[in-house]
Order: structure tokens, then C-alpha cells, then sequence
């Protein structure tokens, strides 16, 4: 049997998600390959800090190396696909920090050149790839909880009003909906049958017109229902139970859990679970994008679409519109 190729990895940006990706390649025994940033002294400081051999002058360098295997995405929503559309056009596999597209009609597109290139497209969604989610989907599939018929789920932080930043601006697509709605979002897809296909919900808007806050209720053509309220101007628990007819799994901090509470209904009995590290969130996302080249593993686009489709709907009747969508 042959070896699997080293696979060759470029970032672009160099912001929070990026030194997290350099330490987690770090843990792997890897080097970063390659980094292009908007603002090159940044990317010089990037290289010297993780001992990365490449820097790029521009963006279009990147998208056109022959010795680059995948690039990941970490620069703000609004910049995606135009980075995406790039990148798979010159073959590049795609891991794209989330949320990965505007819309979905952006998604579309994207998801459309890589089938045309044939190559691997995914969203940085860390829940899909935690070791927990793969531990409690597989108990969930095993019936010993029963059908699941109810997510419940948190997601708020206090930001305050600044309305330059990344989370009230909408020149960077700001709002609560793609920047922590979609963890939420995301998990309850994951758990759930089929995608919702009756959505009611609430905004509160910022006083730049981005969605602040929001109360969202859905429901299935199985009859699941999942819950959301989401926040960037009041603080809430990262909280996500799942109940299902025999007992019930409750989840803190679950964008990156690695510790669940499942409780018997009838016995009132808990079991705390534990699976993986959250330290490793970033280890496991990079480990699972490279089966996904080398395997054909699955790397979840399927519910990214999902996701993308409730969010640009709420969106749109909310009245949530970015710069570049007009």
C-alpha cells in the first residue's frame, strides 16, 4: 500500500482562527506551508512566529501555487466567496471559516466549482468534528434515548455598542445570525432528522440594521422541534439540550464540548460522558478535512447547506440585508 501524500497546507489571514490552525498543524508534528495576509508586514510577523516558509504578496499568488493542497479560509464572512471562487477555480481544496458563504445562493456557487474541480469544499464548523458529537450521535442512532423530539439552544455574549467592529458593522456582515447563530444552528441539524421546514422568529436589530439578538422556533416534517435565542448585547450560557423520549443530553460550551450530562427520564439517573479535547478543536477539524481529501471522507456539506438555507431566509424576513447582496 502506498503512503498518503503530505498534503500541503496555505492560510489566509492571520488573525485569531489562523494561529490557532499554525498550532494546531504545530501538535500534528507539521509546519504551515504558506500564508497571505491583506496586510503583508502581518503575514511576515505570522511566518516568523510559526516558521513558515512562504508569504505571499498577494492573494492571487496563493490561489495559483502548485505546491498548496488545501487553503483555509479565515478572513471576515463578506470576503468568502470571492476567495472561494478563486481557489477552487485553480483547484484548491476549501476549508472556509464559518459562516463559509453570505447566502445561500453564494454557497451554490462555491459548491458548485468544486464538484466542477473536484475537490473538497467544507466549512470550519468544530462541532461536526468534535470526538463528543461522534460519541453522541452514535448513542442517539442506537434508539436507547428514543427519538429525539426537542433541541433547545443558547448562544449570547455582551458586546458592547461599538458599532465600528466586526459584530454591528454590516460592511463586515456583522450580526448575531452568522457569527453565533450558525453553532447553533449547526447542532441542532446535526441531531436532527431532516432540515426544519417551518421557521417562526423574532429580531431585535442593532442600530445599524444587523441582527442583534433573536428567538427562533422550528419544526421538521418529522415533527422534531428545535429552539434557538441567540445574542451579541446580553450574556447567555452556551447551553444545548437535546431531549428525546427516554431521557435527555445537555451540553455547556458546545461549540467545542468534550463533556456531556445524559439523564435517564425514568430514573432521573446522569451519566456524565466525556470524548476528546476541547484544547484540540482545531486539530480534529484539520485531521478530519485531510481524510476528506485523501478518503472521500464526509466533511458535513450537506448540513452547511441546510444551515445556510434557514439562515438566509430568516434573514431575509427579518429584513437583514449586507452591502454586497444589493
Amino acid at each position: 500500500m502506498s503512503e498518503k501524500k503530505h498534503l500541503r497546507w496555505a492560510v489566509l489571514g492571520t488573525g485569531v482562527i489562523a494561529n490557532q490552525m499554525a498550532q494546531a498543524l504545530r501538535s500534528m508534528g507539521r509546519t504551515l506551508d504558506a500564508v497571505g495576509n491583506r496586510t503583508y508586514d502581518k503575514a511576515v510577523a505570522f511566518a516568523e512566529k510559526y516558521g513558515v516558509s512562504k508569504i505571499y504578496n498577494s492573494y492571487d499568488e496563493m490561489f495559483t501555487d502548485q505546491d498548496i493542497d488545501i487553503i483555509y479560509i479565515t478572513t471576515p464572512h463578506n470576503t468568502h466567496i470571492g476567495f472561494l471562487e478563486k481557489a477552487l477555480s485553480n483547484g484548491k481544496h476549501v476549508l472556509c471559516e464559518k459562516s463559509i458563504t453570505l447566502n445561500s445562493e453564494e454557497l451554490q456557487r462555491a459548491v458548485k466549482l468544486a464538484k466542477e474541480n473536484g475537490v473538497v469544499l467544507a466549512e470550519a464548523m468544530t462541532l461536526y468534528h468534535m470526538p463528543l458529537y461522534r460519541m453522541l450521535r452514535e448513542r442517539v442512532a442506537s434508539g436507547e434515548l428514543g427519538k429525539v423530539n426537542l433541541i433547545q439552544l443558547n448562544f449570547g455574549s455582551y458586546k458592547e455598542y461599538d458599532m465600528k467592529n466586526r459584530f454591528f458593522n454590516p460592511e463586515l456582515a456583522g450580526g448575531a445570525m452568522l457569527d453565533i447563530g450558525v453553532y447553533a444552528l449547526s447542532l441542532a441539524r446535526m441531531f436532527l432528522n431532516s432540515n426544519p421546514d417551518q421557521v417562526r422568529s423574532f429580531v431585535r436589530k442593532a442600530p445599524t440594521g444587523v441582527d442583534e439578538s433573536a428567538a427562533i422556533a422550528m419544526a421538521n416534517r418529522e415533527g422534531q422541534l428545535a429552539t434557538a435565542t441567540l445574542s451579541l448585547h446580553s450574556k447567555q450560557p452556551k447551553r444545548a439540550v437535546i431531549s428525546c423520549e427516554k431521557g435527555y443530553i445537555e451540553i455547556m460550551e458546545y461549540p467545542r464540548a468534550d463533556e456531556a450530562i445524559i439523564v435517564d427520564a425514568e430514573t432521573g439517573k446522569s451519566e456524565t460522558v466525556h470524548a476528546g479535547a476541547t484544547a484540540d478543536a482545531l486539530r480534529y477539524e484539520l485531521e478530519d478535512m485531510e481524510a476528506a481529501v485523501q478518503n472521500g471522507n464526509d466533511m458535513f456539506l450537506s448540513y452547511t447547506a441546510d444551515v445556510m438555507e434557514l439562515m438566509t431566509a430568516m434573514r431575509r424576513e427579518w429584513g437583514v440585508k449586507y452591502p454586497e447582496e444589493n
